[in-house]
């Protein structure tokens, strides 16, 4: 690749040190300086790269001199708009950015960029379990890595910014977009999001990694209307923890109206909040096609006007609206200020990525292998630790649980092993929203090839993993629906208003489903797998249900099957928790699997087989009735009859007992942090892995706590029979509240619990913070350690 000809080749030394290297804030000032203004404002403009292509799919020369002769600061969702190989999509980036740099007035590339929520959304890309199921996981160490090869990929094809991760604290059930979230816990949302902007940073080493963006700011999902208390406590938390723990680079703001403006023209969110009180230094981007929707009366000056005054910066996906910065600029309705402080924030996160550089690494040279055998372990894993056991019951007459199907279950049962429904062999239960499959599916109504990535599904999982002894038969049973169940939503992405077919369309199985002939199959078989769930049109973002049943005449059909006699394990995919306790009663075991990506055939049929011991545990309250409205374990000690199983629950093959709880009994107001420790046995007869919690609850009846919270969590692996003692590190500001615009850790009484789940506590003690009152601005310790023995 030829070196990039920036202004900066030209820079003379600074004064103060003789020949000493210009500081990133210098080198952006200066070049700054030396742009015109139309060059300035298209730094805050985006284009997808498939305008500059010619028909044929190369680099168009004569569109880019039309369209971007002043250069351009951002390329849309390039992978998805292209669907092109690995080497084909590096090969249109790169030559994207050779003419940028050969063509432009001071030579700067484009930031390129592209979901990654559940891996690069792009053509082979690794598919990994959708958010939702990566927080059941809690397992920050895997997240972290899984975020750091979907960082490396996203390089290697020419991106430079990730639009991930969500960390919205949804407590709404049937919110469209949970399997974004990482549930209805700001703490769990704050470790998972920081290990995730740690693992796409590849730790700050941004000429590496790639720029995480952060979104939606604030309370996307639910959260914006909610007390102070905890809209600063809960909602506020992930985005807080993320900016001033590891240095989230960019921030996205909502669709949705805060305090009664839409966020991205909310001046007090983007500087009061996120600039001043949070301390956030870097890039604020709309969502897509947000900016259109501050007020539908305004035109497009004024749409501009609003949003840049607000502190709003980028304009995606297209910069239509931002196109109106000169005229706004010539009347005075923005001031140069506002103008050159977005630019300098756009220049700077290109100088941080190494984009300015001389020798700036845009995108690997030679052939790139996308889902290599680390990828697809590591989706593998993930999958395994996301799925959550929620019920195995005992077969009648027979003592042991019906999981796992082993070869000795197997023989006793009889062997035969029946699996159906609309899930059991489709790539739609296992790629959620955002991944590549599901977008072009979505937005582009292109059906695209299981292969790229190798999807796993279900009935192969289990055909490759049949214990010695069984069989299986399969037939499908029942589709998904019969008539369309989701409603376009107004408002979100304006692609949607295009989409008109949306609420008349329905996924195909290519396969048929013959009722009759799966419950003749049913009747001849000794147990039942039924794949139950959701689809890529039936949750994700603008595809609202109006209700959390299983869709269609699913719930029918796990009760017909339960009619034939034959033990029935209810497996639900999807993307939110639905409401399947009534049949869970029937059922002889409930696996909830989310959208296990590409490897979830494999994952679940080695939690079925007990080749591994399921060990996710729920990241959200499982409802047990229809619930659309806000609700979560914090709200109360009490059990929610409402609630199905709890946040933090999910079961195991094996056993654990805690015993022996040491803690810190009297810490200062100021200290720095206390201890704690448990000893954790597996009593079981396999090794597994267990999730420990640690809540803690006031006692003083005067205190502004929460009546429970959690504030800490380590997942551990134990063979059969090993004990291990887990130890903490944790901060009395986790025993703080805000009030008064500020962080108060005041003295009292609390009660600090180990536990299972929120529900679920094994061994709980008193600590006592003594002294004064003790203020401060922000907190500094987000997030308790785990001490690695």
């Amino acid at each position: 690749m030829k070196p990039i000809k920036t202004l900066f080749v030209a820079m003379t030394c600074m004064s103060m040190t003789a020949c000493s290297s210009p500081t990133l804030e210098q080198r952006v000032d200066q070049l700054y300086d030396g742009m015109s203004r139309a060059e300035r404002v298209a730094q805050l403009r985006s284009i997808y790269i498939s305008a500059l292509l010619t028909p044929e799919g190369k680099i168009d020369e004569a569109k880019c001199k039309e369209l971007i002769p002043d250069g351009i600061g951002h390329i849309s969702q390039f992978a998805m708009d292209l669907g092109m190989s690995p080497d084909e999509q590096r090969d249109r980036v790169a030559r994207l950015q050779k003419w940028l740099i050969e063509n432009t007035p001071n030579h700067i590339p484009a930031l390129v960029h592209e979901e990654a929520l559940s891996g690069v959304n792009a053509l082979d890309a690794t598919v990994y379990p959708q958010q939702i199921g990566m927080a059941c996981t809690w397992n920050t160490e895997l997240a972290e890595k899984k975020a750091r090869l979907s960082a490396t990929a996203l390089r290697a094809i020419g991106g430079t910014l990730a639009l991930s991760p969500m960390v919205d604290v949804v407590r709404d059930p049937s919110f469209n977009r949970l399997e974004e979230s990482y549930g209805e816990d700001g703490y769990l949302s704050a470790a998972m999001g920081v290990a995730f902007v740690n693992g796409i940073q590849h730790r700050g080493n941004l000429h590496e990694g790639v720029a995480a963006c952060t979104k939606h700011f604030l309370g996307y999902g639910g959260g914006a209307d909610a007390p102070e208390t905890e809209l600063m406590e809960d909602i506020l938390l992930p985005h807080e923890a993320i900016i001033r723990l590891v240095g989230s680079q960019v921030v996205m703001t909502g669709y949705h109206t805060f305090n009664g403006t839409k966020c991205v023209a909310n001046k007090w969110l983007q500087q009061d909040l996120l600039r001043k009180y949070v301390g956030f230094n870097g890039l604020i981007v709309s969502d897509y096609g947000s900016i259109p929707q501050i007020d539908e009366a305004l035109s497009p000056l004024e749409l501009c006007v609003a949003a840049m005054n607000a502190g709003n910066e980028v304009d995606f996906p297209t910069g239509d609206i931002y196109a109106n910065i000169p005229e706004a600029l010539e009347k005075g309705l923005i001031s140069e200020d506002v103008l050159e402080k977005a630019v300098k924030h756009v220049l700077m996160l290109k100088a941080k990525l190494g984009l300015l550089d001389n020798t700036a690494r845009l995108y690997s040279n030679g052939h790139i292998e996308f889902d290599t055998d680390e990828e697809r372990a590591t989706s593998y894993r993930l999958a395994t630790q996301s799925i959550v056991l929620l019920k195995n019951g005992n077969i009648e007459g027979d003592d042991k649980p019906i999981l796992p199907l082993t070869a000795e279950t197997l023989s006793r049962l009889g062997g035969r092993v029946f699996l159906t429904g609309p899930n059991a062999n489709s790539m739609w239960a296992l790629a959620g929203d955002y991944t590549f499959q599901a977008m072009r599916y979505f937005w582009k109504g292109k059906e695209e090839s299981p292969l790229h990535p190798k999807y796993v599904f279900l009935k192969e999982g289990m055909e490759q993993k049949m214990p010695q002894g069984g069989s299986l038969l399969y037939s499908r049973g029942c589709d998904w629906t019969d008539v369309p169940e989701t409603v376009m939503e107004k408002g979100g992405d304006p692609r949607v208003a295009e989409q008109k077919i949306i609420d008349n369309r329905m996924v195909d199985s290519h396969e048929p489903a013959d009722w009759d002939e799966a419950l003749r199959m049913a009747r001849q078989c000794d147990v039942i797998i039924a794949a139950m769930g959701e689809n890529v049109m039936l949750s994700g973002e603008n595809r609202d249900r109006t209700k959390l049943t299983l869709p269609g005449r699913q719930e029918e059909y796990v009760n017909a099957l339960v009619a034939t006699g034959k033990p029935v394990v209810l497996i639900a995919f999807g993307g939110r928790a639905q409401v399947i306790s009534g049949l869970a009663k029937k059922c002889a075991a409930v696996l909830q699997a989310w959208y296990p990506g590409e490897e979830g055939g494999n994952a679940v049929a080695d939690i079925l087989f007990g080749n591994v011991s399921p060990s996710g545990k729920l990241c959200v309250s499982y409802p047990a009735v229809e619930i659309h409205e806000p609700v979560c374990y914090n709200y109360g000690l009490e059990k929610d009859h409402r609630i199905a199983w709890p946040f933090g629950y999910g079961l195991s093959y094996a056993s654990f007992k805690y015993g022996n709880m040491q803690m810190d009994r009297e810490v200062p107001t100021d200290t720095e942090s206390f201890n704690l420790s448990v000893d954790v046995k597996n009593t079981g007869n396999v090794d597994a892995d267990e999730v420990v919690q640690i809540y803690v609850s006031p006692i003083d009846s005067a205190s502004r706590l929460k009546p429970i919270q959690l504030q800490g969590f380590a997942r551990i692996s134990l063979k059969a029979g090993e004990k291990q003692t887990v130890r903490f590190r944790l901060f009395p500001e986790q025993l703080g509240y805000f009030e008064g615009g500020h962080w108060n850790i005041a003295p009292g009484r609390y009660r600090v619990k180990v536990a299972t789940s929120s529900q679920d506590i094994r061994q709980e003690q008193e600590i006592v913070l003594t002294g004064k009152r003790h203020v401060k601005k922000l907190r500094e310790h987000y997030l308790s350690e785990v001490v690695k023995q």
